[in-house]
């Protein structure tokens, strides 16, 4: 699939990325000036270290189990919830267990 156009089609985003041990694995879906939309599978304990955006997002678990961490404060987030992460906000995640996680930046 690498650079199909992700459109008018249906796509399984549980298939569309592997898992690889002591890893974390992303696939850019979409990038267009007003903001993008990232997949990632995270092998365990792995994830992005604290870090802060020019923009809110928002991040949505898709499988697994994740810590995201926002200006100090912890959420454990399971497959279905999503948080938004304030744009200049300090924030990080963290696997608990394996997990796949789609990422959407909005562009302001």
């Amino acid at each position: 699939m690498e650079n199909e156009r992700l459109t008018s089609q249906i796509f399984n985003l549980s298939r569309m990325l592997d898992y690889q041990d002591g890893a974390v694995v992303s696939r850019l879906l979409i990038d267009k000036p007003q903001g993008t939309v990232t997949l990632f599978a995270f092998d365990k304990d792995q994830g992005l270290s604290e870090h802060s955006a020019p923009f809110d997002a928002m991040v949505q678990i898709l499988e697994g189990r994740a810590e995201i961490k926002i200006s100090e404060k912890v959420y454990e987030l399971s497959p279905g919830e999503m948080i938004v992460m304030p744009a200049n906000e300090p924030h990080a995640l963290r696997a608990v267990r394996r997990n796949k996680t789609l990422l959407v930046m909005i562009k302001s």
